[in-house]
């Protein structure tokens, strides 16, 4: 039995004060459904089996490179973390999976686990960290990591990345992900050549230490912090480093690390046709890599990438498993509740999915009638599926309403009583 930090009987009480009108709203909409040749139900029962891990940084307060302003109650460690990611679980009962971030998150793995044991959470992929400086490493990535141009920066980068991936052994992760911020500021600064070169040499290593069953996923970021060139900066190059390196290794779309106006849905599309596609940070933006909730900003886009994963998903898609999680940063939002909304909003996309006519779409599409095509999409995006999110959340334990629930508990102020403020810091994320 999980350790649950909100009363059972308090999410009770709040989904007794709304289940008669979710009840009246889920038959509703199921006898729409059901003259469109839809059956609800169907649709429930794959709703509650879709998840999406949470970050175990995205509990915390973020930041700009100008500052950040702590939030109360803000974890002290990775324990207060998992603690943080259990109530959100609890919640949406749609993020039973944790992904930590190493040397951030690093502790006891005995202790990892028996926490995330208790707590009713498993763990996601390992994320490395060597785009920013530990205290007391020998090397500094100042000028770059995987592809640094000191032998002795790239070793240590790699074994950090190796440990990462024995942390994740001991916890039972499956995956690694590496994202790099290598890449220059200035003309001339770099070979790009062999600094792509160093890279691959290095990534190498990395994969030659991946566990049989694991996966490696390599995220690519046209800017940031590097200002002039990134090393990995898009999908091509990405897809070059996944076939390079081997079976094993995927491409992780993060869906803020693209040129404003990128057709994110048509490389999602490419990478499941080559059989590369490794899964998704979920998050919104609007000029750059603004880290904002999932489908704040545009959610038809959201709506336009899971369109593209369930055609993969019903055409029967060899080896068709994308990891999915949310990779956020919560500046001016409690985190929690940012993440409990991004986690519907990411189900709400894959629901509205479910619901396309695909046979009346692939007519339109061979009869080139772009208008009906069009609006067969947007009449699957315009219905107000919030019912079967809700009654799937319901039917599992969860919150009909989970952020109202949350608010309802006091975990926020309960929290803010057993942890030390946050100091308020420099520019940076946590």
């Amino acid at each position: 039995m999980a350790e649950f930090r909100i009363a059972q009987d308090l999410i009770a009480t709040e989904n007794d004060k709304r289940a008669a009108a979710l009840k009246a709203e889920y038959e509703a909409l199921g006898a729409t459904l059901a003259r469109r040749g839809v059956d609800i139900e169907a649709i429930t029962r794959k709703v509650s089996e879709f998840f999406v891990a949470v970050p175990s940084w995205g509990v915390g307060t973020g930041g700009t490179r100008f500052a950040r302003f702590p939030g109360t109650g803000e974890p002290r460690g990775i324990f207060d973390k998992l603690d943080d990611c259990a109530v959100i679980n609890q919640l949406t009962q749609a993020t039973p999976n944790v992904s930590l971030h190493i040397p951030w998150d690093k502790a006891d793995a005995k202790e990892l686990k028996a926490k995330g044991d208790a707590l009713g959470l498993g763990f996601d992929a390992m994320n490395s960290n060597t785009f920013s400086d530990a205290p007391g490493q020998a090397h500094s990535y100042k000028y770059g990591s995987l592809s640094h141009t000191d032998a002795a920066t790239r070793a240590q980068a790699v074994e950090h990345n190796l440990e990462c991936i024995e942390i994740g052994k001991a916890i039972g992760s499956k995956a690694l992900t590496v994202w790099i911020g290598d890449g220059s500021n200035f003309p001339g600064q770099s070979n790009f050549t062999r600094a792509f070169e160093r890279y691959l040499a290095s990534m190498a290593d990395i994969y030659k230490a991946l566990p049989d069953d694991w996966k490696l996923f390599t995220e690519h970021k046209m800017y940031e912090p590097a200002f002039y060139s990134t090393i990995v900066q898009d999908w091509g190059t990405n897809y070059l480093i996944a076939q390079t390196l081997g079976p094993k290794a995927h491409c992780l779309v993060d869906l803020g690390h693209h040129a404003p106006n990128t057709n994110i849905e048509m490389i999602v599309a490419r990478l499941i046709q080559f059989g590369k596609l490794g899964g998704f940070h979920f998050n919104d933006s609007k000029y750059g890599d603004d880290d904002l909730d999932a489908g704040v900003i545009d959610p038809y886009r959201l709506f336009l990438v899971f369109n593209e994963l369930v055609d993969a998903e019903q055409r029967g898609v060899n080896d068709f498993n994308p990891a999915h999680m949310i990779d956020q940063s919560h500046n001016v939002t409690d985190p929690i509740e940012s993440l409990i909304n991004s986690a519907n909003e990411i189900r709400r996309a894959y629901a509205q999915a479910l619901i396309v006519d695909r046979k009346a779409l692939e007519g339109y599409q061979q009869d080139n009638d772009a208008l009906m095509a069009s609006e067969t999409l947007k009449r699957a995006y315009r219905a107000d599926v919030e019912p079967i999110l809700a009654e799937a959340r319901r039917r599992a334990g969860g919150a009909i309403d989970p952020v109202a629930a949350y608010r309802a508990s006091g975990y926020r102020k309960k929290v803010a009583a057993e942890r030390p403020a946050s100091v308020a810091g420099g520019g940076g994320i946590i």
